[in-house]
């Protein structure tokens, strides 16, 4: 299969290329300057833009463009670029499967798709939540929709937090290894998580898979709560995390974005699990332990 890759520099794509190459895939990047690599293609989403012969041959194109949502305070033009970063490229990118006759689309969301769930289970086949981020995935994802009419098979991959050297974990290390580390709020809420390892092999198990479509949960099967997490990466780095950083002080260091990092998320990966997926690391601990081992928290 020949897959062009958008996004292929950031914290998924690095790790999703390889993992193709490995699989006997072709892969072509999708890149926002002029190409540097043979396997380079140059495109311009604002513009709408994709160079001629870019995706000749292509048989799926899989888009992880989007800009960081936790990387800094959500000013009202912070969050015009996280719209801006996924429904432009996502439409052109549609477009250009809709117009080339491209059988697949992997597309990234999100599982803030669902807001905030408190305890409940959250499937695919849960309702959309309220909130910033659920509108974006709405939005991001209905900006497949010219694929969708044209036939092609079309999966919305909403992503828990992806465990690696940078993303969630790259935010947290430094803190806990001061001996800073804890909960955030009550500590009770669901973090959807995933290993990067087993975040790749599911896209890559989705694109071999013509029975998959519609969203696809790309988490780990057992979900845990803030204060369940904050113990484990203690345990992890070997230091305390005794503190807790109530509601009030979040907003006043992030804003915004508070409510968003103390919602609930309890999503679990049903469509994987029903079409026999099998994950590498289905528990925290392994996972925190394998990334630890393998030298990823000396990266951050």
């Amino acid at each position: 299969m020949r897959v062009a890759v958008a996004g292929s520099s950031g914290l998924v794509g690095s790790a999703l290329v390889p993992e193709l190459r490995q699989a006997g895939h072709e892969v072509v990047r999708l890149v926002r300057r002029p190409p540097r690599a043979a396997d380079e293609r140059e495109w311009d989403p604002p513009a709408g833009r994709i160079d001629e012969g870019a995706l000749d041959g292509v048989d799926a194109v899989v888009n992880l463009s989007g800009a960081g949502v936790g990387d800094r305070r959500w000013t009202h033009a912070r969050k015009q670029v996280l719209l801006d970063s996924r429904i432009e490229p996502t439409e052109v990118l549609a477009g250009a499967v809709a117009e080339r006759g491209i059988g697949v689309l992997v597309n990234a969301s999100g599982v803030h798709f669902y807001g905030d769930g408190g305890d409940r289970v959250l499937d695919e086949a849960a309702p959309r939540g309220r909130g910033f981020l659920s509108d974006l995935c709405r939005d991001w994802e209905a900006a497949t929709q010219r694929a969708r009419d044209a036939g092609s098979r079309v999966v919305l991959a909403r992503f828990g937090h992806v465990l690696a050297g940078g993303g969630l974990l790259g935010r947290l290390r430094p803190i806990f290894r001061l001996g800073l580390g804890g909960r955030l709020g009550r500590g009770d809420q669901y973090v959807p998580w995933i290993h990067r390892a087993d975040h790749v092999a599911a896209i890559r198990f989705v694109l071999e898979h013509g029975s998959i479509s519609g969203p696809v949960n790309l988490c780990a099967p057992h979900p845990v709560t803030n204060i369940e997490l904050t113990r484990a990466l203690s345990r992890a780095l070997r230091r305390p995390a005794p503190w807790a950083v109530p509601r009030v002080a979040l907003r006043v260091v992030v804003g915004e974005l508070a409510d968003e990092m103390l919602m609930s998320q309890r999503a679990v990966p049903k469509v994987l699990a029903d079409n026999g997926f099998e994950f590498r690391y289905s528990k925290l601990e392994d996972a925190l332990a394998e990334l630890e081992a393998s030298g990823v928290g000396s990266q951050t």
